[in-house]
């Protein structure tokens, strides 16, 4: 029977990559969903569609196509290479890439619906007390949409830590 100490090497893991994901995740996740929610561009709803491609690739097809783009003949094991490496695959930073990829539409849905879900009004209201866009977003949007924040990061993170195609893959 495995000890304690044999056992807590890959829960750390999981949780440093569950953590990690997630913070990326809210960073890169933010933007594209206030861009999905505010645009009146006719192609959004494609990129909401790519965004969304997760939800219907098997995660061992992502993973596969991840490898691929992550390995050394890839544009990842080129950026590995401007700095030093050989490639991005079987690396931590492979797997927080991976499960980016993976765990987006988890974040990204809900926080594009928290922002749906205030409307136009409340930074209408911002802009004619002279707050700026910047101003606006932090100020208004951001402390609105928090239960979309809020659910968006624990579907990441419980999303992170379930996944396993696309890890095993890179």
């Amino acid at each position: 029977m495995p000890g304690v100490a044999e056992i807590w090497p890959p829960v750390r893991l999981t949780l440093e990559l569950a953590a990690t994901t997630t913070f990326v995740l809210l960073i890169v996740a933010t933007p594209i969903a206030w861009w999905l929610a505010r645009s009146a561009a006719r192609w959004k709803e494609v990129v909401a569609a790519v965004v969304a491609l997760p939800l219907v690739l098997p995660p061992t097809v992502l993973g596969f196509y991840l490898l691929v783009a992550l390995g050394p003949q890839g544009p990842g094991g080129w950026l590995a290479g401007l700095f030093g490496g050989r490639s991005l695959a079987f690396t931590f930073e492979g797997l927080v890439i991976g499960s980016v990829f993976y765990s987006m539409p988890f974040v990204v849905q809900p926080i594009r619906n928290a922002f749906e879900a205030f409307g136009d009004r409340p930074l209408e209201v911002a802009a004619t007390l002279r707050a700026s866009p910047w101003d606006a977003f932090w100020s208004v949007a951001v402390p609105l949409a928090r239960p979309g924040f809020v659910t968006g990061s624990v579907l990441g993170f419980a999303h992170t830590l379930g996944e396993f195609g696309v890890v095993l893959m890179i």
